[in-house]
């Protein structure tokens, strides 16, 4: 296996499996579940432009609300539904005919209807039986067929409900002509083992509907259970931007397609560059701050300052980046401070077109490192005073 590349945009990991995942469905919900953020409220323009992004990204699905919460949600969803995107518009609905007729009001393409299954819920949300709340559901999901709906039917607090029951309400829900049946990870409860058992068990009792998976990150596992759902045989995975969502969120979206995309060898034909510039306007229009550290989109993330790494860097910066930043449109950064060594501060003033002798150089250095530690941080501004004052 050669470990060996000089052109290539992404870093070879040879121990990881090309995976042959095809006709990959991401259905991604930040405004919906993303929305059900505490604290967040998007305004209808802010709606239509997360849509209009997440369409130029090339996503498959948008699950664009929940169109029953309020006349005015319904309003946005059905906004969105007729801006003539490219991408399939799908809203949430519970198990009631009302919220249905609202959907099909909203001019959508599909809903994703649900009700939780686990023996916790039915005690003490419902006080129902199994058989009770499946007879819901079938109602709900024959309804929305009959009206020409794609429908899909989503097992709420799945990876708490027993196996034997998650298939029985699952194989309804297919002979009802559901399209598609969720694994809904409710609580984040999930590991990546137990998501392999489950998806892999329903797939081998399913026939023509297939599956989804929605995951939590209450463990910080959400993304690597939803690769997991995909690797044992699911179909279609649920997102949000920048991993948005309750409690502590969902699948983060940029994490998910640079995994498949960089680790994973699958190609998702989708716009990356769309990527910085959607998870910043979420961000703004969420008021969740992105930490500078976030994985794919975060200031930090093609910022180099250590010695050793902006000198290898500044040879073939696939030495310390596992892909190229530029193929979703940003750039490396080279910060200066107290770990910089010469080479660095070299590259930096060869950006700026400036040339120094070795003496000068190494003061230079000496200096950045002085002020760095006594708590000046060093931007272009600072680093140019330094500079003046050596050269003077």
């Amino acid at each position: 296996m050669d470990f060996l590349y000089t052109d290539s945009w992404k870093a070879p990991c040879p121990y990881n499996p090309k995976l042959d995942l095809k006709d990959i469905i991401i259905y991604d919900t930040t405004l919906r579940d993303g929305e059900q953020t505490p604290g967040v409220c998007f305004t209808k323009e802010q709606k239509l432009e997360i849509a209009r992004k997440l369409d130029e990204l090339g996503i498959p699905q948008i699950e664009a609300g929940f169109p029953r919460v309020s006349k005015r949600e319904a309003e946005i969803v059905k906004a969105i539904a007729n801006e003539g995107l490219n991408a399939v518009i799908l809203a949430l609905c519970r198990t009631k005919k009302e919220d249905i007729d609202i959907a099909i009001d909203c001019d959508v393409d599909g809903i994703i209807t649900f009700i939780a299954t686990s023996p916790l819920h039915l005690k003490y949300k419902f006080n129902k039986s199994l058989d009770e709340i499946l007879e819901i559901a079938i109602k709900a999901v024959e309804y929305a067929k009959d009206h020409g709906l794609f429908v899909a039917f989503s097992a709420e607090d799945a990876t708490r409900t027993p196996i034997e029951d998650l298939i029985k309400v699952h194989k309804k829900a297919e002979e009802a002509k559901a399209d598609r049946v969720h694994i809904a990870d409710t609580t984040g409860v999930a590991t990546p083992q137990s998501m392999e058992f489950i998806v892999k068990n329903l797939k081998e009792n399913l026939t023509s509907a297939y599956i989804g998976v929605h995951c939590h990150n209450d463990f910080n596992l959400a993304l690597i259970n939803s690769i997991y759902g995909l690797i044992s045989g699911a179909k279609a995975v649920s997102t949000t931007v920048n991993g948005i969502g309750e409690r502590a969120g969902n699948t983060a979206l940029e994490e998910l397609i640079m995994a498949l995309t960089v680790l994973y060898d699958v190609d998702l034909k989708l716009n990356l560059e769309v990527l910085p510039e959607l998870c910043k306007m979420v961000e703004e229009y969420s008021g969740i701050k992105v930490p500078k550290n976030k994985p794919i989109v975060g200031e930090l993330v093609f910022s180099h300052e250590s010695g050793i790494h902006v000198d290898a860097v500044i040879k073939n910066p696939l030495t310390y980046e596992p892909f190229l930043p530029e193929k979703i449109g940003l750039k490396r950064n080279i910060i200066l401070g107290k770990h910089s060594g010469k080479n660095a501060i070299r590259y930096k003033l060869e950006l700026m077109g400036i040339k120094v002798d070795e003496d000068k150089l190494n003061k230079i250095v000496e200096k950045v490192k002085e002020l760095r530690e006594s708590g000046i941080i060093i931007d272009d501004k600072k680093f140019l005073e330094i500079v003046n004052n050596i050269l003077k």
